[in-house]
């Protein structure tokens, strides 16, 4: 199966123009992001968890999470993930025996919750040490994190990190007696940025990075347009899997389960304005379209746009409908994209949320101010009230909603977590010199290869081309099919 593997990566070039966006170093990770299903509540022990020593039936101390003693119910949470993560449980099943990642030490920062520690367990059981920490600071299962430190995974992660805590188990991840890394697998890039700041020289043994979100990756190019980038990286974001399922389907199902678990509104005939028509928004737009919303959206590329109006919704200016809408739900990965002076012209019980990585989009810091009362209704959601007695409610205090306020589809998740697993394989194990010190994007075999251990779930069955065919159109029978150059 490994053989895919070999094949030459295409250079992704850096894009000049891509959309600089200055952003605070932690923003994202520092995101309210609880996961809904989470069995604990962060309040149950208000000791912090970096005061109390635990120690693991293995006799190990080196984890620091909420309550070890909750391993068990993370357990169990992690085996019902399995059941709709098929497809990197066979990959695990199928490269078990060669162990492609022995001798691999991996130090990651992602949520963690049941869906990633399938995929750290599949990096365990292929053969590589692992040190985990959270890339944001109310992501994770506080019973997930102990059924990891159980079985001798080092997580030092809790719901409710403080910003120091954050930090901290970065720290204590990285810097450790008698290990290195030389690999890292990050979420926003923040692992990536302590590791630069705090110990460079880790990097002379780092193979390279593997980075999952648009944030991240936009640190990368960063860094590798001022000729900082010290060792490869591989962008999992821009991989047609991970956008079109993380981005696209993943939000067509989620948005709704945020918006119905924190406000039980009924979206048939509502009035609705989606900013932003990328995959996050036709995701939004084909859910709340299909329930009965009358849909707006607002874009600022001309292409987006025509795409919008193809599928049947109005491209508005936020201005020219801001005093009619219900609803307003932003994923544009900008920010100030709804400002104050929009805010007070919404209507009363109107709905603001946020579904971009980063709590930029919304401009909450504005209603921050003594003359509006905020009034915490119940978990992530607050009123906020006028003078005149007008009420908005915001979600999330503007941060992701799907992931503060609902859980995200297992299925998706596990399209990106082998995705993260066979980039991680094909760094390691590149010979010298494939790589230069820049950053990649996966290849389409690889890709191809992801989708195809997926379609065993669904019992689809693919078509196969006769030699006559593949040579008619110029392919090799097993892929890659697209140039790379496709737009699927």
């Amino acid at each position: 199966w490994m053989c895919f593997c070999k094949q030459e990566f295409s250079r992704f070039p850096t894009k000049t123009g891509r959309r600089s966006l200055s952003r605070s170093i932690s923003q994202s990770s520092t995101d309210s992001y609880s996961s809904a299903a989470s069995y604990t509540d962060s309040s149950d022990d208000e000791t912090s968890p970096r005061d109390k020593t635990q120690i693991n039936s293995k006799g190990s101390s080196d984890f620091c999470v909420k309550n070890i003693k909750q391993n068990e119910f993370g357990r169990r949470e992690i085996e019902i993930a399995e059941q709709d993560m098929s497809a990197l449980i066979s990959l695990r099943k199928r490269a078990q025996s060669e162990k492609p990642l022995a001798g691999a030490k991996i130090v990651g920062c992602t949520h963690i919750t049941a869906q990633t520690a399938v995929l750290i367990e599949t990096l365990v059981a292929l053969g590589a040490q692992c040190r985990w920490t959270a890339c944001n600071i109310y992501s994770t299962q506080n019973e997930v994190a102990a059924a990891l430190s159980e079985t001798g995974v080092a997580v030092f992660a809790w719901k409710g990190e403080s910003e120091d805590d954050f930090w901290w188990c970065i720290d204590r991840c990285v810097n450790t007696e008698g290990w290195q890394p030389n690999m890292i697998l990050d979420d926003g890039g923040d692992l990536t940025h302590w590791v630069y700041k705090k110990y460079p020289n880790v990097f002379k043994k780092i193979r390279g990075i593997v980075e999952e979100s648009v944030t991240g990756v936009h640190r990368l190019y960063q860094l590798s347009k001022a000729g900082k980038l010290c060792v490869p990286a591989m962008n999992v974001n821009d991989s047609v899997t991970k956008q079109k399922f993380d981005n696209l389907y993943c939000c067509r199902e989620s948005i709704l389960d945020g918006l119905k678990r924190t406000t039980d509104v009924m979206f048939g005939g509502k009035q609705v304005v989606i900013c932003g028509y990328g995959e996050v928004g036709k995701g939004c737009c084909a859910a709340l379209k299909a329930l009965g919303a009358i849909v707006y959206v607002t874009e600022i590329d001309p292409i987006c746009a025509l795409q919008a109006c193809m599928d049947g919704f109005r491209v508005v200016k936020l201005n020219e409908v801001i005093r009619q809408v219900d609803i307003i739900i932003t994923c544009t990965g900008n920010k100030n994209v709804v400002t104050r002076d929009q805010l007070d012209r919404m209507k009363n019980g109107s709905i603001v949320c946020n579904m971009g990585h980063s709590n930029t989009e919304i401009d909450v810091a504005s209603l921050r101010t003594p003359e509006l009362t905020w009034e915490r209704v119940r978990s992530q959601v607050d009123h906020v009230i006028w003078p005149d007695g007008k009420r908005v409610i915001l979600l999330a205090e503007g941060r992701l909603l799907n992931l503060s306020c609902s859980t995200v589809p297992t299925f998706v998740l596990s399209i990106t977590a082998t995705t993260q697993a066979l980039a991680l394989i094909e760094l390691y194990n590149a010979p010298e010199g494939r790589y230069k010190q820049d950053v990649y994007l996966l290849p389409k075999k690889m890709d191809e290869y992801v989708a195809s251990l997926h379609l065993t779930t669904f019992d689809a069955h693919l078509t196969e081309l006769t030699d006559d065919q593949a040579k008619y159109l110029g392919l090799n029978k097993n892929g890659p099919f697209k140039p790379n150059y496709y737009r699927y």
